[in-house]
């Protein structure tokens, strides 16, 4: 809170911050709500202190919601505030050599001190007085003597003044509509945003006029139900994602005991060491900040219920051991991407919706809640963010919502902090859900799946936004649960603890982001080797990106044969993807050959240029018969291609023809598929039918968890029980036996629910 509670009423503080300079009026006790619309009085005072501040970028008015006035509003202001000054100082219309011009007029001295106070009052009704004044002035001259052309060209003069600004201009279509001192004629044009005390970011509460409702949906924030609305904007290219968070829908009393006790409760922040486990703390301090507005509410006697006292405990611990409105972006799921820019308090925020691409939302930043983000994402992490490692990639992890975030800041963003924040999916991805949104088909995922069990290295490339790194997550469900799996991240992105509690064998290492020049963290490729011997595992990177290649290249040739090693790396097509790892990385090239396939994933723009559509374009194999260039010597091979008219994945020519190197190598391996092409691909394609039978079960039935990780892993385990019985029986695990018997499972499954 800027000012302390006994301040005297409407003080004024200006503070300076990145290239602002904000104007502080204090409003708390006031017996109105400040709004430079509704009331003269509030008017006045702003046009007031502009006149003494005329580098004032922004007007907030503090009572227990603070009313904030962005710069294209108090311009207006300034304006008017000039005029007011220009005619007092440079005019000097009020200056007694002045008015002794107008010695016949009586009634000048009094006007002009009314005009003037009207204008800053009400600066349409003070050119409505002009234009009536002057009209019957006129008129007087016509019919009497001239002793008012002195007084009349002052008038018009001020007329023409007041004309020019560009709060008259805008209203000039309507003004001669205007009745005086309805002051409904600003209610279009001084629109606050309105934040609570105890945040500093601001919200845009009001709908834009004109604009098209094009969705509406509700988001679940900590028990509540928040309306998101999408709209379109005329005028602009992005649609408006506009929400209304519980923050912003509190009673006054409300606002009361959140800004007392977010004052208490600041000087209790949590330990770095407390960080450790977020979870923990958060707990904690939701129990204290329950307690404290309880107290709080018993002595200023105000009542609260059960569902009061939890609400305004989780929002009060949301703003402060949390990341305030940035949190509540994040429970909604069809976000994948928060943007913050500097300079950060003159910029909305921007979010990338998983149907509506990128869009601007009416929420607000402020340089104070991005400079307290910044020391707890330092907290948590371990990790420094200053002028010396201006770059922070780091986890946040809060409920059931895990998310990437990325913050820069002086020199390398001149303007200040900056965030990019990738949200993860509550749940792992699954093959099931790929083939929903049509990134994949079901053939693809039946091919997936058959080269994982077959334990090949496996490279998953692609643009960034590309959703390799979901992808690599659905591969990692395929993985059989008792086979134990080692994880390797710098940035905690893959579903490591899902896939846990789903009873899968992992364990995760955390190493040392490329983008760091030295911490306590081990480097990336010394956690590859280390895992090495951690006993026989299957190996999941998270992302290539550095020296590590080398360290990954080694397990996948010592894994080879044995258990699956996977990654993602940047890339956009399998020769991108060598040129990266061989020329960028300084991988030989007899080590780059231990890859075994290659997916790519590409975005695919719209033809409207406006949105993109995720697809895999293209799973090629890598041949180990080539010595310098995979491109000129035919080192890849697609299996499968992307057909941008049918947009989706075929098999190509090599593929259905049997001439695939790596899946005959998987089939050398099981016994009754070596040599047998038919039953090789008999088993993918039941792979790829188990798959779309989920989809078209989930839909049908509306029961979409079937979709989901959970049940997945059901599947899955239940389909290699199957196949092993029928095996047993038949020697192969034809798919006339196991896709019946896996159905009958199925429906079983469904009928429990």
């Amino acid at each position: 809170m800027v000012f302390a509670l006994k301040t005297p009423l409407y003080s004024v503080e200006l503070q300076r911050k990145e290239g602002e300079t904000i104007l502080y009026v204090n409003y708390l006790g006031a017996p109105l709500t400040p709004s430079i619309a509704d009331s003269a009085d509030v008017m006045s005072r702003a046009i007031e202190s502009l006149t003494e501040n005329p580098e004032v970028s922004r007007i907030i008015f503090v009572q227990q919601r603070n009313y904030n006035y962005p710069f294209e509003q108090v311009i207006l202001l300034t304006e008017i505030a000039q005029l007011y000054t220009f005619l007092l100082q440079q005019e000097r219309i009020l200056a007694p050599d002045k008015l002794s011009l107008f010695a016949d007029v009586e009634f000048a001295p009094r006007e002009l001190s009314y005009l003037l106070t009207l204008l800053r009052q009400d600066p349409a009704s003070c050119y409505l007085e002009l234009t009536k004044r002057i009209s019957s002035y006129k008129r007087n001259v016509q019919e009497s003597a001239n002793h008012l052309d002195n007084y009349l060209r002052t008038l018009d003069r001020f007329k023409e003044l007041l004309k020019n600004t560009k709060l008259i201009s805008s209203l000039i279509d309507v003004i001669e509509t205007y009745s005086i001192g309805d002051r409904s004629i600003y209610s279009s044009i001084f629109r606050p945003n309105i934040l609570p005390n105890f945040t500093f970011t601001r919200l845009v509460a009001q709908l834009p006029e004109k604009a098209e409702l094009v969705d509406q949906y509700e988001v679940e924030v900590e028990s509540e139900r928040v309306i998101v609305t999408i709209l379109n904007v005329p005028g602009d290219a992005k649609y408006l994602y506009h929400i209304m968070p519980p923050e912003y829908t509190l009673t006054e009393d409300h606002h009361l005991l959140l800004n007392l006790g977010k004052n208490v409760l600041l000087q209790h922040q949590p330990k770095s060491e407390e960080f450790t486990d977020p979870e923990k703390v958060r707990s904690l301090f939701f129990n204290v900040a329950r307690d404290l507005i309880s107290e709080l509410s018993q002595n200023k006697k105000i009542s609260l219920n059960y569902r009061d006292l939890n609400r305004l405990s989780k929002i009060l611990v949301r703003q402060t051991i949390g990341f305030g409105l940035i949190e509540v972006l994040l429970f909604d799921e069809n976000l994948q991407d928060i943007f913050l820019n500097a300079p950060i308090a003159q910029n909305p925020v921007f979010v990338r919706h998983a149907k509506y691409g990128d869009c601007v939302t009416n929420i607000l930043p402020s340089y104070e809640d991005a400079d307290s983000w910044a020391a707890k994402l330092r907290l948590q992490s371990g990790r420094p963010l200053d002028e010396a490692n201006p770059i922070l990639d780091t986890d946040l992890f809060f409920g059931k919502v895990r998310a990437r975030v990325a913050a820069i800041q002086r020199p390398l963003s001149p303007n200040g902090i900056a965030y990019a924040i990738r949200r993860h999916r509550d749940d792992p991805w699954t093959l099931p859900l790929f083939i929903n949104n049509k990134m994949i088909n079901s053939f693809t995922a039946g091919l997936i799946s058959f080269i994982i069990d077959g334990n090949r290295t496996i490279l998953i490339a692609g643009t960034r936004s590309s959703g390799k790194t979901s992808l690599l997550g659905s591969a990692m469900l395929e993985v059989i649960p008792s086979i134990r799996t080692i994880v390797i991240e710098d940035t905690l992105e893959l579903p490591v603890d899902s896939l846990r509690k789903l009873g899968y064998n992992i364990q995760r290492m955390k190493v040392r982001s490329a983008l760091l020049d030295s911490t306590t963290e081990i480097e990336a490729a010394e956690g590859i080797r280390t895992s090495l011997r951690l006993g026989d595992s299957a190996l999941i990177v998270g992302e290539v990106r550095s020296a590590e290649a080398k360290a990954l290249y080694e397990a996948m040739r010592v894994g080879a044969l044995a258990n699956v090693v996977a990654g993602t790396i940047h890339g956009a097509s399998p020769y991108g993807v060598f040129d990266r790892v061989v020329n960028d990385l300084g991988v030989p090239v007899t080590s780059f050959k231990a890859t075994d396939i290659i997916i790519v994933a590409n975005p695919i723009r719209t033809p409207d240029g406006l949105h993109y559509k995720k697809r895999v374009t293209q799973i090629a194999e890598v041949r180990k018969n080539w010595t310098k260039d995979p491109n000129e010597e035919k080192g890849f091979v697609d299996l499968l291609r992307y057909n941008v008219e049918k947009d989706e994945l075929e098999p190509t020519e090599d593929l259905m023809n049997g001439d695939s190197e790596i899946i005959k190598a998987i089939a050398g391996t099981v016994k009754g598929w070596a040599g047998n092409w038919d039953a090789v691909w008999d088993n993918i394609i039941l792979r790829g039918k188990i798959k779309q039978e989920i989809v078209d079960t989930a839909k049908k039935l509306n029961m979409p968890h079937l979709m989901e990780s959970k049940f997945n892993a059901m599947s899955n385990d239940a389909f290699h029980k199957i196949s092993e019985k029928v095996t047993q029986e038949l020697g192969l695990p034809v798919s006339e036996r196991v896709f019946p018997e896996w159905k009958n499972w199925l429906s079983q499954q469904v009928r429990k629910v």
